[in-house]
């Protein structure tokens, strides 16, 4: 019975649009009010879940991308791209993707992503002659590589939760990442051929040499992360503050474009969206702790293997519950109240556990692109100025598209862990 209105108040309060982490942390204590736990138990087990060194890494992260952002980055890389692709056909579009590719490098978030370069080439496209329902749809489906390419913030929230390593995590994502960025740059091509869209004249290798200069120290943010943790010089964490300096000395003082009385509003703002993350984590380990404590991840094992202990089936199976979650909950949260118990799935099958998270955090992130929880979506069609169905209508094939490469990354293990096996010999 305390199951029954643990799951009860969840749902009710997601149909009710309730935030995730307030709807974590009101079942839960309804749970424990019925069960005749003490309720102290709730800060407890939050500050445990919280209690993570590796998370610390987590305001690092979001501190530097926003420092990035506001230091003149978005334009740079947005000049970068559209010197690569924006001569093919539909170039803006493939401008987008691209961007997006390199913007999500740096900030390791969907949100920052789609609303930074949605804000400039949403209005760019739809002045270029791309409808509106397009430049938003390929803004949000582009948008969410930045979960996978690395710095990830639910890669770091993974390695908190399982003990692999997030440095592996972070190469593990890479190709995966780079290969749904191009599968999604074929559709816009596509779409862009049959429907006639605009392109532009190819501007010259000079062009892409002043572009990728003026980039450079944007781009080179991604290898200080990268090369910071396979070195073995930084931790995670040490490696945020070191990329929050760097991102303020090129803001500050080598674009100069970052004006020294913003930053302190820029710590503010990335103060704020930390403290919404750890607190969704607080609260997602509160629910967990409680799932635990009644064996259901033990049962969704249970009942899973007693129908198949096929290894491919299993992973179809996984990958259809984590398209159908991330419809309706938010990646974290997900995360945390779903990763540890299917990860023991997995590894009773015989999956690896750096493959299996690396297609677990691409299924949640397609989630980010789907109805009715799709933040992408939402901040995109916000910034189109459209209704949410067009949108949805025009990302259609892009979400195959995107399922089409998780499958791949599924039953293609190399493809998640050739490279961290590569270079962590």
């Amino acid at each position: 019975m305390d199951v029954v209105v643990l799951f009860s108040v969840f749902v009710g309060g997601l149909v009710m649009g309730i935030p995730v982490a307030v709807t974590l942390g009101l079942s839960s204590l309804a749970y424990l009010m019925l069960a005749g736990i003490p309720p102290v138990v709730m800060p407890q087990k939050m500050y445990a879940g919280m209690d993570v060194f590796v998370l610390l890494s987590i305001p690092g992260f979001i501190l530097a991308g926003n420092l990035m952002n506001q230091g003149g980055i978005t334009g740079r890389i947005i000049r970068f791209a559209n010197a690569l692709v924006g001569w093919i056909r539909g170039g803006l579009g493939l401008t987008n993707i691209a961007a997006s590719m390199l913007f999500g490098g740096i900030t390791g978030t969907a949100v920052a992503d789609a609303a930074s370069i949605g804000g400039v080439l949403i209005p760019g496209m739809k002045k270029a002659g791309y409808p509106a329902d397009f430049s938003a749809a390929v803004t949000a489906a582009s948008s969410t590589v930045g979960l996978i390419i690395p710095p990830s913030v639910p890669m770091i929230i993974v390695g908190a939760l399982s003990g692999i390593s997030v440095g592996q995590m972070f190469l593990a994502g890479a190709i995966p990442g780079i290969l749904m960025g191009l599968a999604m740059m074929v559709t816009a091509y596509i779409i862009s051929a049959r429907r006639n869209f605009p392109r532009q004249e190819w501007q010259g290798v000079g062009e892409v040499g002043r572009s990728f200069s003026g980039a450079f120290w944007a781009l080179a943010m991604t290898f200080l992360i990268i090369y910071g943790l396979l070195s073995g010089l930084a931790t995670p964490t040490e490696t945020a503050v070191v990329a929050s300096v760097y991102a303020f000395i090129v803001g500050a003082f080598i674009y100069r474009e970052l004006p020294v009385r913003k930053v302190p509003m820029i710590l503010v703002d990335s103060a704020v969206s930390a403290a919404g993350i750890l607190a969704l984590v607080g609260f997602a380990n509160v629910f967990g702790w409680i799932l635990v404590s009644e064996r259901i991840p033990q049962a969704i094992a249970d009942g899973v293997l007693s129908f198949t202990d096929n290894k491919f089936l299993v992973i179809l199976l996984i990958n259809l519950l984590l398209l159908f979650v991330g419809m309706f909950m938010e990646t974290i949260a997900a995360l945390i109240i779903l990763f540890v118990p299917l990860l023991s799935l997995a590894q009773a099958v015989g999956i690896d556990p750096l493959h299996f998270a690396t297609f677990a955090v691409l299924n949640l992130m397609i989630g980010l692109t789907t109805p009715p929880v799709g933040v992408c979506l939402f901040v995109c069609a916000g910034i189109a100025r459209l209704p949410l169905m067009p949108v949805v209508i025009a990302i259609l094939p892009f979400l195959l598209t995107n399922i089409l490469v998780l499958f791949a990354v599924s039953y293609v293990p190399a493809l998640a862990t050739w490279l961290p096996s590569l270079l962590t010999k």
